[in-house]
């Protein structure tokens, strides 16, 4: 077996991501899903790994960790145990990507920790990530936006196709209900199962909408016609998916109405972060977002939620070894 090679702590902080939409459901063409995702500021998992005598976890999804370090082990032959301490953790299940993100920080720690180079493609099928979005391994790479290809017959995360910066003058509203989470695990298997088909035609336009209007607009730091195209990819696929989320574009009737509200304040790219609850709008600045931020907080459907302002955040996993002094 490997045992640590270096008297080292490793931390890695990993940027929540949204996940903009799927492109391609319908599959035809021999790869399903494609997807579109942002990786943002202000939420974050962050975990610290080091040697130690026995296994001691500390911190929010503990039992998770447990398994993605014993996957890690007995596929690696790693030997050893490790105190962990989870500082920061997404919330679970509210569609900012929390499984991704800490299964990959584990990885990349482990890794770090017995000098072995990251794989992060073979440690997320490893650790079951990745499954239909390849978002989540491009941004723990890369930050940003990306866009991915959608998944093929091979056994690895749909490849990254496309990676952008965000305008730093961008603010990004993230709107979360406490309350409530989305679809994940068994629930969200049976949900695609039950979906009715989806048409080429239909992914035909969405591709064409991400590659013809929302890249360029970015590119040009054209928010409007940006925006624009992320609210009509939204609500294509809020349309499509609303059997399974009781008749409805998002899964939470409170964030729904306050959405409404933002989008009647300016606000534009408005949609919801995978299953939800958690959504997403749009801002063209700073002060823009905080008024908008402020109206949205006085809707009388906002009072038991979360309304943060964040912004895109162009880097990806940040990993850092630190010396542990003797004795």
């Amino acid at each position: 077996m490997i045992a640590s090679r270096n008297p080292i702590k490793v931390t890695v902080s990993v940027p929540a991501r949204l996940h903009l939409g799927f492109l391609d459901l319908d599959g035809g063409l021999g790869r399903r899903f494609g997807g579109i995702g942002v990786a943002i500021s202000d939420l974050q998992t962050r975990i610290a790994i080091e040697g130690a005598d026995v296994m001691r976890i500390s911190g929010p999804d503990g039992d998770r960790v447990a398994r993605y370090i014993e996957v890690m082990r007995r596929d690696l032959g790693l030997g050893g145990a490790y105190q962990v301490d989870i500082l920061d953790a997404v919330p679970s299940h509210t569609g900012l990507g929390s499984g991704t993100q800490l299964a990959l920080a584990v990885a990349a720690a482990v890794r770090k920790l017995h000098g072995l180079p990251l794989d992060l493609a073979a440690d997320a099928i490893r650790l079951d990530r990745g499954a239909r979005s390849g978002v989540g391994v491009g941004l723990f790479r890369h930050g940003g936006l990306v866009v991915d290809g959608g998944r093929g017959p091979a056994m690895r995360p749909a490849p990254v196709i496309a990676h952008m910066p965000v305008p730093d003058s961008w603010c990004i509203l993230v709107v979360l209900d406490p309350s409530r989470q989305g679809k994940h695990g068994a629930d969200e298997r049976t949900a695609f199962e039950n979906l009715p088909p989806f048409s080429g035609e239909l992914a035909a336009h969405l591709c064409r909408l991400i590659v013809m209007k929302a890249l360029p607009s970015l590119a040009e730091h054209d928010l409007a016609g940006f925006g624009s195209a992320i609210t009509e990819l939204q609500q294509r696929l809020g349309d499509y998916y609303a059997p399974a989320q009781g008749g409805s574009r998002f899964m939470s009737p409170d964030v729904d109405a306050v959405l409404g509200a933002l989008a009647g304040a300016g606000a534009t790219g408005i949609g919801q972060s995978s299953w939800g609850p958690t959504a997403f709008a749009f801002a063209p600045s700073r002060a823009e977002a905080a008024r908008m931020a402020k109206l949205a907080r006085r809707h009388p459907r906002a009072h038991a939620l979360d309304i943060r302002i964040c912004a895109g955040l162009n880097r990806g996993a940040e990993l850092v070894a630190h010396a542990l002094e003797a004795g």
